[in-house]
């Protein structure tokens, strides 16, 4: 089947492609875990309905066409042919039923996300512009209690009831990023890993923190919350260079 004739028969086509995009650049950018981690993305009004990646398909190798197509509200999901991985049924299942708002939801073991993850204390304090971008914007999830299944994620989706509360710290175990759409989604993450690193290295040196006042804080998170166009062009230009690669991400 030719790739035009693919796309006049499979629904949803340039939501599978912005997510295609993010699965390779994530693979790039050295934050995927193996055959592992799992992205999503809502494709009706309600949010149950929703793409996902397949059970155990590397990142690098993700194209639009593989992308799940899966119904949070169907009980049998997991019984049929080539159903998606458990854990990440149980966690984005639950999220997309129980969260209308998080229209796209990416969870991934970066490493600096993951080391923040591992502090008895997890909180991201605002030492520069990107920490500040999460100033009270995230929650901490401290009672990990094994993999994702079904019981797990429900209560994970639990903690993302407020919409301005779009990364969940998951103590022990990794980041989950909310977001209104692929490209909102993709470049949260992006920052909220650039933060951690920030934060962690600014720990390793042993010296005290310049920490921004709440004010100043909440201010600068305000204004990027505001900012026009950046997640709409971050994704464009990810798209662009993936395209001038000849990557096979839109196929």
């Amino acid at each position: 089947m030719s790739v035009t004739s693919l796309r006049l028969n499979i629904d949803h086509w340039q939501e599978r492609v912005d997510l295609a995009a993010s699965f390779r650049w994530i693979e790039r950018l050295n934050m995927h875990e193996g055959v592992a981690n799992h992205f999503s993305l809502a494709v009706n009004p309600e949010g149950t309905q929703f793409l996902m990646n397949p059970n155990q398909m590397h990142f690098a190798r993700i194209r639009a066409s593989d992308l799940l197509l899966l119904d949070a509200n169907d009980p049998k999901t997991m019984e049929m042919p080539g159903a998606p991985d458990p854990t990440a049924w149980g966690l984005h299942g639950s999220i997309h039923r129980r969260c209308p708002h998080a229209r796209c939801v990416m969870h991934v073991h970066s490493i600096f996300a993951t080391v923040l993850a591992s502090l008895a204390d997890s909180s991201l304090p605002p030492i520069d512009q990107n920490t500040a971008t999460f100033y009270n914007r995230y929650v901490i999830d401290d009672e990990f209690g094994g993999l994702a299944f079904e019981s797990e994620g429900e209560r994970c989706a639990s903690m993302l009831s407020d919409p301005k509360k779009r990364v969940m710290i998951m103590g022990n175990h990794g980041v989950l990023v909310i977001g209104s759409d692929v490209g909102d989604t993709l470049n949260r993450l992006y920052y909220f890993e650039r933060a951690a690193e920030t934060y962690i290295r600014a720990l390793q040196t042993g010296r005290p923190l310049r920490v921004l006042s709440d004010e100043i804080a909440e201010k600068t998170a305000q204004e990027l919350d505001d900012y026009p166009g950046q997640a709409e062009a971050h994704l464009r230009e990810v798209k662009a260079v993936l395209d001038d690669e000849g990557s096979t991400y839109a196929s």
